[in-house]
């Protein structure tokens, strides 16, 4: 889904240039990966935050940990309910915070290949958010 590397012209590729060539493909893959698992955590996180507090008084219930259901009063499955979205809270945080620095790293590579090689390569990607 992208438009990596065209060039065009004889510019003189040094072994230095094509490590920042293959390091831009490796980090754009990455932040690719890391955006999928994103919007899975995200998903996850929608389905506690909109889960409807459990309102059974005195009452067991059943709670899914994982693949395993958990026989739990409906006190106890409100709590491990905040924990988890709390967990997950946690887990986006850091996506976010990870994916940020690839876009980072991609946005350096860019200036410096750009620099170097001008209109003679084509770093744009088809997706850019």
């Amino acid at each position: 889904n992208q438009s990596l590397l065209i060039f065009q012209s004889d510019t003189q590729v040094t072994f230095e240039d094509q490590q920042k060539i293959n390091r831009f493909a490796r980090t754009n893959a990455r932040l690719m990966d890391l955006k999928e698992e994103l919007t899975s955590k995200e998903v996850s996180y929608d389905f506690h935050k909109f889960s409807q507090p459990v309102k059974v008084l005195n009452k067991m219930c059943t709670y899914q940990i994982g693949e395993v259901l958990v026989e739990m009063t409906a006190e106890e499955a409100q709590a491990a309910l905040e924990v988890a979205k709390g967990t997950c809270q946690g887990e986006i945080d850091a996506l976010k915070v990870q994916a940020d620095g690839y876009k980072q790293t991609l946005s350096d590579l860019k200036t410096q290949l750009y620099a170097k090689f001008g209109t003679n390569i084509n770093l744009d990607l088809d997706d850019e958010s």
